[in-house]
């Protein structure tokens, strides 16, 4: 057995600072998106760009990004990943043209990439000597993740208010520069192993998300039945393709097949892309509402967002681990899903000239707490089932399949949003209104899919005892 690292929770810090910073990179452009739309000629429909070129990045390269962390070692991955994030944010700030925004946000998903499984890689060796120690960590760790995703959007309000919008990516400079310092005193060297790189699966399955997410994007203005629509999204269906072959015959694969096996994984992966599908267009939608129909500028318009982040972070630290253990995963999803529907069909009803107190804050506290009841349950449920040495490969693949559900959901209300503006006939807060009810009522309906469907399909939610033990961790870290 491996000596206990006796800075194991200083770098426990260091690593779940990585996690809070990487997920608040989808979301802390959502307040900055009007302005960087209007500073840099964005369009309505390819604005998405700026949070879907990270997103698709992300999640595409996820596996891959685990795989170089076996290969190459954990903490040579980490500081890699850093080093890119850190170049992607420069390009992002700097950007003056759409095409050079988009390119730096996809250049800071290729960091997260390589920063997520690598900070889980170096967790599990410095927690794995204790199951109890491990718990705890685990909790701190998780909770990093939904705590950076909400943060996200109030400190994005807070910097394009008082400084600019290219600051919601300088922020990630001197930060990344500081995490960087504290690797050599803080986290382990960790030895790479002899292997091979699935280079075609990995070109294969990012070129398939982002080419299905471009061909919804332009598909209401080419047409759904056109043959451009049909092409790209029959080219996506070829990639995606190419790559599950490709996960069969190759020696060793990104995904393995038998992990598909694992209980409960792939109904777990199904109800996290419908959450992300549903949760992801919600918020960003209602940036657009709070700023271009209700006329909030940027720190109005985070801070119109805070109360929703308090709410999800009080569920998720001190309510929902509580409930997890007691009534185990599949419970907890559905009415998750099913409170979060409620929420988002409850903002499908806003109006052009409505009011925050009574078109948002009531309906968007419903849709955190619906949040909050989902997401922890949803990532248990996939990694409980999972062997031992399997249990970062699964946790990589539901990661995946939330940011892949994430992009692919925004994609298609971008698109009903952008068809029922120009219903409406204009641009103006009507018009845009109309856009955005059918936004929300999409997400709304994907999100009641998402309980129907884990109702019907999870035959086995994940034991109570996991559960209950990261229940007491999370309290112990409170």
């Amino acid at each position: 057995m491996n000596a206990v690292n006796p800075r194991r929770w200083r770098a426990l810090v260091v690593l779940a600072a990585a996690q809070f910073m990487v997920i608040m990179d989808t979301s802390i452009i959502g307040v900055a998106l009007p302005d960087i739309q209007r500073d840099l000629g964005f369009s309505p429909d390819t604005l998405q760009w700026v949070f879907n070129a990270y997103v698709i990045a992300f999640g595409g390269l996820l596996l891959l990004g685990g795989r170089l962390s076996d290969l190459f070692g954990a903490r040579r991955i980490f500081v890699t990943g850093w080093l890119v994030l850190i170049a992607g944010s420069a390009v992002a700030a700097v950007a003056s043209s759409p095409w050079a925004e988009i390119l730096g946000r996809g250049v800071q998903g290729i960091g997260g990439a390589l920063i997520a499984p690598a900070s889980m890689t170096l967790l599990m060796m410095l927690f794995g000597h204790d199951p109890r120690e491990l718990g705890k960590a685990m909790a701190l760790y998780g909770a990093a993740a939904p705590a950076g995703g909400t943060a996200g959007v109030f400190l994005g309000g807070v910097i394009t208010e008082y400084l600019s919008w290219p600051w919601v990516f300088i922020v990630y400079i001197p930060i990344g520069v500081a995490t960087l310092l504290a690797v050599p005193a803080l986290l382990p060297a960790v030895a790479g192993r002899r292997g091979s790189v699935d280079v075609l699966g990995g070109v294969a399955v990012t070129a398939g998300i982002a080419l299905a997410v471009f061909a919804i994007v332009r598909a209401p203005e080419q047409g759904w039945g056109s043959a451009a629509t049909l092409l790209e999204l029959a080219g996506a269906i070829v990639l995606l393709a190419l790559f599950l072959l490709v996960q069969r015959v190759i020696r060793e694969p990104l995904m393995p097949p038998r992990i598909w096996r694992t209980p409960g994984l792939a109904v777990a992966n199904l109800a996290m892309a419908l959450l992300g599908a549903a949760w992801i267009p919600m918020w960003y939608f209602l940036n657009l509402y709070l700023q271009q129909v209700l006329g909030y500028s940027a720190f109005p318009s985070g801070a119109a967002l805070l109360p929703m982040t308090i709410a999800i972070m009080i569920f998720m630290i001190g309510i929902t681990a509580r409930l997890l253990g007691r009534f185990g995963a599949k419970p907890l999803i559905v009415v998750g899903l099913a409170v979060l529907a409620a929420g988002v069909a409850g903002l499908s009803l806003v109006r052009p000239d409505g009011a925050f107190a009574a078109d948002v804050l009531p309906a968007s506290l419903v849709a955190a707490v619906g949040m909050s009841l989902a997401y922890i349950p949803s990532m248990m449920s996939a990694m409980s089932g999972a062997r031992p040495e399997e249990s970062g490969l699964a946790s990589g693949i539901v990661n995946t399949t939330y940011q892949i559900g994430s992009a692919l959901g925004l994609a298609v209300m971008t698109a009903l949003a952008t068809g029922g503006t120009a219903a409406a006939g204009g641009t103006g807060p009507a018009a845009l209104t109309d856009g955005f009810r059918a936004a929300f009522a999409g997400a709304a309906v994907v999100a009641a899919i998402g309980a129907v469907l884990t109702l019907l399909l999870m035959r086995k939610p994940a034991s109570a005892a996991p559960a209950a033990t990261d229940a007491e961790a999370t309290s112990v870290q409170v």
